[in-house]
């Protein structure tokens, strides 16, 4: 398992958990599959911000491998 702070370790069809931005005060946990990456600078201190197949975006927390 890998946190997502940094966008080289990010790629879609990695399945990951990320947290929403509603679910960001209780850190509630998404799972899913990305589809896009959509923070562009090479690092992100709270998670790198993706959408997943299913449309929902959020910040990745975990990276299941």
């Amino acid at each position: 398992m890998n946190n997502g702070i940094k966008r080289a370790d990010i790629r879609p069809g990695l399945k990951v958990s990320i947290v929403l931005k509603q679910d960001q005060r209780t850190g509630r946990l998404t799972e899913g599959v990305i589809r896009d990456i959509l923070t562009k600078s090479p690092t992100h201190p709270h998670g790198i911000k993706v959408r997943l197949e299913d449309g929902q975006v959020g910040r990745v927390k975990i990276i299941h491998s």
